[in-house]
């Protein structure tokens, strides 16, 4: 199991990725957007979201770091745009977790099957820090 920072941002996601994996002299960013995603037939994305950055990662000096930038309309708050993302292989391990986490806190997402993580799930804990809980098989 691992924890990683994931910083969000507001519309400067790709722009961010980019500078900091030249700074630290990474590979560039493999870039997911809202527009990549598969889209749900009852919602229209709007046009404003579907080339933002829905998802990369940098591997920083050993450290995995996440970003995203926020879905339109999302409330961002400088300072307040960086959560815990728990990485695991160990599905119980994520449930426990989640479960004991989201007492006296506030769920966003419970932990759910989706798209891109068998079991994932989002909430900020009695403390107000923002985690995500999210099921990744170990690369062979």
């Amino acid at each position: 199991m691992a924890i990683n920072v994931y910083l969000n941002f507001n519309g400067n996601c790709r722009e961010a990725a980019e500078f900091y994996a030249e700074v630290f002299n990474t590979e560039k960013p493999e870039i997911m957007t809202f527009g990549d995603a598969p889209q749900n037939p009852e919602y229209t994305l709007p046009e404003e979201a579907k080339n933002l950055v829905m998802h990369t990662r940098l591997n920083i000096l050993g450290s995995n770091v996440m970003f995203s930038d926020v879905f339109p309309g999302s409330p961002f708050i400088v300072g307040n745009n960086v959560s815990l993302a728990v990485v695991s292989d160990n599905e119980e391990q994520l449930k426990s977790a989640f479960e004991a986490l989201k007492v006296g806190g506030k769920v966003a997402m419970e932990l759910q099957e989706t798209f891109f993580s068998k079991c994932y799930g989002s909430l900020k804990d009695k403390f107000g820090i923002e985690w995500q809980i999210s099921y990744e098989a170990e690369e062979a």
